[in-house]
């Protein structure tokens, strides 16, 4: 267990500590009581969760990735239990340090509760899927694996240099630049396509809503997302469709939505 302290983004934790764990360990279990939540630094964990009688995994998290917060929210039992599918280092934040985070930089909040609709979501498919064993879903669950993600053949075209960067095959699909910092890394990387570091470290993201895409602007982005010469304001999606020039700061890229 190691003290450390992380900064970026306006953020400065003082009391965090980064946990280890092997592949197959429980990080807490269904039940459990509990005052952290935690933040994936690297490896895979494994959300489990007794329905009917039945253990069902309801995601897999990876890098960036957090849980546990429900404790610190609500102040009751975990709901879930979390087990390392590989070796995994987290950072485990306490109730004092999460609401200072809070303090820091309010848009926090505002990604967690985007991560936790998403959740919903996804537990919504998997009940109804359970109800349902005829129903399909559209989405491959949010554990899929990169390869299974990669199943999209939506992608961002750099012209100048001719790399595409392909688009999750989830509903969205976070656009930006790698922390150095956090080692966290979005979906669609441009740190290698903008010398000019233009790019923020959480700049926009694709939603995919059926065959249609919207783009929207992430809170604290600077530089600018633009569909054409339209500047898109923060939080308000615009739709985009194939051949649309888009830009994020300075970093031109072409969307490409044939299938």
């Amino acid at each position: 267990m190691t003290k450390m302290v992380i900064k970026g983004g306006g953020v400065q934790l003082t009391r965090p500590f980064v946990l280890e764990f092997t592949s197959g360990d429980w990080i807490f279990e269904e039940g459990d009581l509990g005052t952290e939540m935690y933040i994936v630094q690297s490896g895979k964990v494994e959300v489990l969760q007794r329905i009917r009688g039945e253990e069902k995994r309801l995601a897999v998290l990876e890098k960036g990735d957090f849980f546990g917060e429900m404790a610190i929210l609500e102040g009751l039992p975990r709901g879930a239990s979390v087990r390392a599918l590989e070796a995994v280092r987290v950072v485990e934040v306490n109730g004092s340090t999460f609401g200072q985070m809070l303090v820091d930089n309010p848009e926090i909040a505002v990604r967690m509760m985007r991560k936790l609709s998403r959740r919903l979501r996804n537990a919504d498919e998997l009940l109804r899927g359970m109800s349902d064993p005829g129903s399909t879903v559209a989405d491959p669950p949010e554990g899929a694996t990169q390869a299974e993600r990669r199943v999209a053949r939506q992608y961002l075209l750099n012209e100048a240099s001719g790399e595409k960067f392909f688009l999750s095959a989830d509903r969205e699909t976070t656009v930006g630049r790698t922390d150095p910092v956090t080692n966290i890394t979005p979906d669609i990387d441009l740190t290698a396509v903008d010398p000019e570091r233009s790019t923020s470290r959480r700049h926009a993201v694709i939603h995919r809503r059926g065959n249609k895409f919207y783009l929207t602007e992430e809170i604290g982005t600077t530089n600018g997302t633009f569909i054409g010469t339209t500047r898109l304001q923060t939080s308000a999606p615009l739709e985009i469709e194939d051949g649309y020039r888009l830009r994020f700061g300075l970093v031109e890229l072409s969307f490409c939505a044939a299938n």
